[in-house]
């Protein structure tokens, strides 16, 4: 069953004013990652009281992995888990991560896929942080790109091409027609391309499957890209166990996703279970980290108010 189309948050302008944003990081850059921590908690309650859209979504989702009601409290802690994300992200790509600690764990799968020469898809999802990747890769042998969706760029994002201009010189974008071309490239030259598998942009074919005890609608494209390109897919979680603290996890998953002619839809959706049972394990483990602050649920979209577009 194909899902239908949930709000479509690809074309939501990025929330949040540029003034404050460049604030926070000045003041991050230059009193240091405590005081930016500080500034975080005031920001986080403005947020939480004037992003209804976001705070509903958050509610249930927490609802959902943790079995029970969440209440503003927890509300509140996850979007300052988000914002403290954010955070980390500044010093990420100022390269001033000497107080800080990546362990990784399971990096020998990622050894051995590249060493095969295809390079390597990793199936990330809005959890934990990404940049924790590319952070921990800069003395990598390999390149590191990631797939993105830039069309609604606003503030935060332009602050954060800023600080490191190779940031959006690694991004492939996604849904332009050089898209796949540029895959395809980086993979040939044996480099490591990551994908946000729990999310697609407006038009992107999703399918149902079950995530968390109901329907969810997970987008098929990085099945579908792995399988055209033949290349080795792992998933990765950068989680943040403690304050600038992450452990950087990096799992196997599918030594080549091959889809056959005759029952493609349905080798698909198996595929895209898969990968949404393996995310569920890690999301109820560490459910403040899910930062996918967006209705993937038909049942819960059908509840919201389609009027406001606030998240």
């Amino acid at each position: 069953m194909t899902a239908a189309a949930p709000p479509a948050w690809n074309r939501r302008a990025e929330r949040g004013s540029s003034w404050l944003i460049a604030l926070m990081i000045r003041i991050a850059r230059g009193l240091g990652w405590r005081a930016g921590r500080v500034m975080l908690y005031p920001i986080t309650a403005y947020y939480l009281f004037s992003a209804p859209t976001a705070r509903r979504a958050s509610a249930r989702f927490l609802a959902r992995a943790r079995g029970r009601k969440a209440g503003l409290i927890l509300q509140f802690r996850h979007l300052l888990a988000f914002s403290t994300m954010l955070l980390d992200r500044v010093f990420f790509l100022t390269g001033r991560i000497a107080r800080f600690r990546l362990r990784p764990e399971g990096v020998e799968h990622l050894t051995s896929a590249l060493a095969a020469g295809r390079g390597v898809l990793l199936f990330g999802a809005h959890l934990g942080s990404f940049e924790a990747l590319r952070a921990f890769g800069r003395a990598a042998p390999v390149r590191v790109r990631m797939l993105m969706y830039r069309a609604n760029i606003g503030g935060f994002t332009r602050l954060m091409d800023a600080l490191d201009p190779a940031l959006a010189a690694d991004a492939i974008p996604i849904g332009t027609p050089e898209t796949m071309l540029a895959v395809g490239e980086a993979l040939r030259r044996g480099e490591i391309v990551g994908v946000l598998a729990d999310r697609a942009p407006e038009g992107g074919e999703r399918i149902l499957v079950p995530f968390l005890g109901a329907p969810a609608a997970f987008p098929t494209g990085p099945v579908r890209l792995a399988a055209a390109t033949g290349a080795p897919v792992l998933l990765f979680f950068g989680l943040a166990i403690a304050p600038r603290r992450y452990d950087l996890v990096f799992e196997p998953f599918a030594e080549r996703i091959v889809l056959p002619r005759l029952g493609r839809a349905e080798a698909v959706r198996k595929i895209v279970s898969c990968y949404a049972d393996r995310l569920a394990a890690k999301v109820r483990a560490h459910p403040l980290q899910w930062f996918n602050f967006h209705e993937i649920w038909p049942e819960d979209a059908a509840t919201s108010d389609p009027g406001r577009n606030d998240g």
